[in-house]
């Protein structure tokens, strides 16, 4: 496309208008396909960003937001950790923000922070964001705030009250559920499970997606070991575990902590899978290349960002309609080499 505008090193930058112009369009429809608004012809939506794309227009995010009230901006309170689920979670979030045309202000709130998920809220609505998500997957009680923007809580229950609230899961307590059906399956006639730290939602999730599926089976529940999703605590629990010739099958409540235990197992004399069968939680790809290769279940983590920024999205940019359905996570069991039938230990 040839436009006869010129705009060279000493020229303005291109306006809206000149985009109008090329396209052979207004400046209004201009407007709405810059703001991935409804109601515009595909033809013409692909002219505006051909002709945007030859100018180099790029729309002007200040001004929008003069014009809008909105800032298009998300806000983000994560838990200030390095972990597998935690880092995942976060860049499923960051692109899912990014494709919708937003940008991501995140503030990390570290385990044990006196001012925690209220510190950082309140930093982020300073900010001016549009909506706000909170990944904060630990018990830190009643947060006494009120939030005037929408907040999404992903894989844990509101926490304070806002303009509007949505909740979005990765699935735990089904994925636990498929974890131990797995291990029931293959034959073993109960399993043991090594959850996380007690101040955990997934922690809880996860343990009661074990009860469920040995309920369901009439197993016997065995007592529950706590670690901290640490190897070094997997490590410890299958010192523990190996003294005991009961135990065939272990379900672990992350993929860290079940490396450690096949470990603390093995160091004890004992063999996996051939004595005991172990399954992780997370779906680290990791863990496809140690030995043996660890049976998990996959977190969803895109998914479950993509649908909740959905969400998040249709109560910042409509907020006097319905929320659509959610869709359930997908639930995605990965067996490799930690896993057989029992034998006689």
């Amino acid at each position: 496309m040839t436009t006869g505008l010129e705009h060279g090193a000493g020229s303005s930058a291109p306006r809206s208008e000149d985009v109008a112009r090329l396209a052979g369009v207004s400046r209004k429809t201009v407007s709405r396909v810059l703001n991935n608004e409804p109601h515009v012809s595909e033809k013409s939506r692909g002219r505006v960003l051909a002709a945007a794309e030859e100018l180099g227009y790029r729309l002007n995010h200040a001004a929008r937001a003069l014009a809008s009230g909105r800032t298009r901006s998300i806000g983000v309170v994560a838990l200030g950790t390095a972990g597998y689920g935690t880092a995942s979670l976060l860049v499923g979030i960051e692109q899912a923000v990014r494709d919708a045309g937003y940008a991501l202000r995140v503030v990390n709130t570290p385990d044990g922070d006196p001012q925690g998920i209220a510190g950082a809220l309140q930093s982020l609505l300073e900010q001016g964001v549009d909506g706000i998500v909170v990944s904060v997957p630990i018990v830190e009680g009643e947060v006494p705030l009120g939030v005037d923007v929408p907040v999404l809580f992903v894989g844990a229950p509101p926490a304070f009250s806002a303009a509007r609230t949505l909740t979005v899961g990765v699935g735990a307590r089904q994925l636990a559920r498929a974890a131990t059906e797995h291990l029931l399956d293959l034959g073993h006639t109960t399993v043991h499970h090594l959850a996380g730290p007690r101040r955990w939602y997934a922690t809880k999730d996860r343990i009661e997606g074990w009860q469920a599926a040995l309920a369901a089976r009439g197993a016997h529940e065995p007592p529950l070991l706590n670690g901290d999703w640490s190897a070094a605590s997997g490590y410890a629990a299958g010192r523990a575990l190996a003294s005991d010739s009961a135990v065939t099958a272990v379900f672990v409540a992350g993929d860290e902590m079940a490396i450690g235990l096949i470990h603390g197992l093995r160091e004890a004399g004992c063999r996996v899978p051939e004595d005991v069968s172990v399954v992780g939680f997370d779906g680290n790809p990791v863990f496809a290349y140690v030995s043996p290769p660890l049976t998990t279940v996959r977190q969803p983590f895109e998914a479950a960002s993509r649908e909740g920024i959905r969400l998040l999205l249709h109560a910042i940019e409509r907020p006097d309609t319905e929320l659509p359905p959610a869709n359930d996570p997908p639930v995605e069991l990965i067996v490799r080499g930690s896993t057989a039938p029992p034998a006689a230990r």
